[in-house]
């Protein structure tokens, strides 16, 4: 079994174009969040996505050695080494680990900057030559304790360090200002309506009346099917939002031809 996670409160949403005549997905129209999520997915150490997805779903013998740590005795473990590094290995990608992430992914753990301290008597030349990062530590010089704290002072231009943090503040991996296609097979590029029509003349689509649009919702259950289908097939839309249904038949959604 597949381990367990949290689902996000809110799923992702990206519009499908489905030939109903072939049952295939041809492309999504695709927002950031769902690329982000999609090239987050390469961030994915092997152990969380065999975590993921169960020992027992994976192709080829990644599972096996999955198992293998399962299951070693602590005996033959050692003692400087944590069998969770392995089985639950920290996913550093923040877009695939953060509280907006469709598979749910703890966020990893923030390391607080190193604080240093000099003495708090200061009267002495010799004090100024020390520093400590225990608070409290006894000056060599003059035995007083060590809780000054020093102050960190950044250099560089006021202007670029607001450009940096706007930069750190935009999170994910790519811009939010297009929209993006995503093939079938999860090629994607930004969207534009020449390459659209260069799509459909790639995929030979002759009736246009067999074109269907239609909105799917990208949530944790759907998250796990793309990345245990990306690992698996070259069709990964269509085997997740296509792969149980029955022939599609003609709707309000279609796109009827002009002719």
């Amino acid at each position: 079994m597949a381990a367990a996670a949290s689902t996000p409160s809110t799923a992702l949403s990206m519009k499908l174009l489905i030939d109903t005549k072939a049952q295939r997905v041809l492309f999504a129209e695709a927002s950031k969040d769902v690329v982000d999520f999609l090239f987050s997915l390469l961030a994915l150490p092997v152990g969380m996505a065999v975590k993921l997805l169960g020992k027992e779903s994976m192709v080829g013998c990644v599972g096996n050695l999955y198992a293998s740590v399962e299951k070693l005795d602590d005996t033959y473990v050692l003692a400087d080494t944590a069998k969770d590094a392995l089985l639950s290995p920290v996913v550093l990608s923040a877009p695939a680990a953060s509280n907006r992430s469709v598979l749910g992914l703890p966020a990893p753990r923030t390391e607080q900057p190193k604080r240093f301290f000099r003495c708090s008597y200061n009267n002495y030349s010799d004090c100024r030559s020390y520093m400590t990062d225990a608070s409290g530590t006894k000056c060599p010089s003059c035995n007083n304790q060590m809780t000054t704290e020093y102050r960190y002072v950044e250099e560089g231009d006021p202007d670029q360090k607001a450009q940096n943090a706007a930069a750190e503040g935009a999170k994910g991996f790519v811009q939010g200002i297009v929209t993006y296609t995503v093939i079938d097979d999860l090629t994607v590029s930004p969207m534009s309506s020449i390459s659209s029509i260069t799509l459909l003349n790639t995929f030979a689509v002759k009736d246009l009346g067999a074109l269907k649009e239609e909105t799917v919702q990208l949530g944790y259950f759907e998250g796990l099917a793309i990345l245990r289908a990306s690992l698996q097939s070259k069709t990964v839309l269509s085997d997740v939002f296509l792969s149980k249904r029955p022939a599609a038949q003609s709707t309000e959604g279609e796109i009827h031809s002009s002719h």
